[in-house]
């Protein structure tokens, strides 16, 4: 007697259940809005333009030596201060953000052990990772645009609107500087994508939301060590931290866009290659967690 064969597991034949309906980007950005960190990291970067406003303060107005840059002209002006917010942050603080929120968001559903039961539910593997990145790249830009929005604030409350002074001497109107300054945070948030896309990938590889974004911010700070190596010369262009002060082209008298393109090119194929081989690898992977 032979046992009768089993029922096909197809879950699209659950009543009520249709894929595109699961994990909504409204569920899962409320639920990544209410964790302590985004509230942390977003209070840091807010404050961050009242710390060094009262830095000035207390030290006074900056010195301009013979190189001058956005920090020596930061009290000329609020456009000046939010250029010279961006200035600080890029390379290092806004690296932190993008890979924070794109690198703990599986795994520290993983180390929850919370993982499969959203698989279970049943959310589709590659609708999960599209939903957590899509959610976790959009907390990182906004976390991106809130550091030079309130530093734009702060400074024009501190030293008043007026145009912005460039490194060169020239200046732009403020009615230039702005659409210019909107277009260097773009290009802020494309070229920090590969940091999100790697710290993602790392995130469908651990269970270790630590390991996700602290290797990705390691790696990060590997590259640009190794773009301050002059001696490998024209490798550096391959770098992604070789373009991050490309920005600084918008705010030039004439646009410049060869730098900002190179750069932006850059970032997104690598962030592509790496997206893929995290979509690849967690749809081979047996989840436990």
């Amino acid at each position: 007697m032979t046992a009768p064969a089993p029922a096909p597991a197809d879950t699209a034949a659950a009543p009520g259940y249709r894929p595109g309906r699961t994990l909504p980007l409204r569920v899962e950005a409320v639920r990544q809005l209410r964790r302590r960190r985004t509230m942390v990291i977003g209070g840091v970067l807010a404050a961050m333009p009242f710390i060094v406003l009262a830095a000035f303060q207390i030290g006074g107005t900056p010195d301009r030596p013979d190189r001058t840059t956005f920090i020596e002209l930061a009290t000329a002006s609020g456009p000046n201060f939010a250029a010279t917010m961006l200035f600080m942050g890029t390379g290092f603080l806004l690296v932190i953000p993008m890979a924070l929120f794109c690198g703990d968001t599986v795994a520290s559903e993983a180390s929850w052990s919370s993982l499969r039961y959203l698989l279970a539910a049943p959310v589709p593997r590659a609708r999960l990772l599209a939903r957590k990145f899509t959610v976790g790249l959009a907390f990182s830009a906004a976390a991106i645009v809130l550091l030079p929005l309130v530093g734009l604030g702060v400074g024009t409350a501190a030293y008043g609107w007026g145009d912005l002074l460039l490194p060169t001497g020239a200046s732009l109107p403020a009615s230039v500087a702005l659409p210019r300054l909107a277009l260097a945070v773009a290009f802020v948030v494309v070229a920090e994508l590969v940091v999100g896309a790697l710290a993602f990938w790392l995130s469908t590889a651990t269970d270790a939301p630590l390991g996700a974004v602290g290797g990705a911010v390691f790696l990060t700070i590997v590259t640009g060590v190794l773009d301050a190596i002059t001696a490998l010369g024209g490798l550096r262009e391959w770098l992604p931290a070789h373009w991050n002060y490309a920005w600084a082209d918008a705010l030039q008298p004439q646009l410049e866009w060869g730098g900002m393109l190179q750069g932006a090119s850059l970032s997104v194929s690598y962030s592509l290659v790496l997206l893929a081989l995290a979509f690849r690898g967690f749809a081979r992977k047996d989840v436990v967690s």
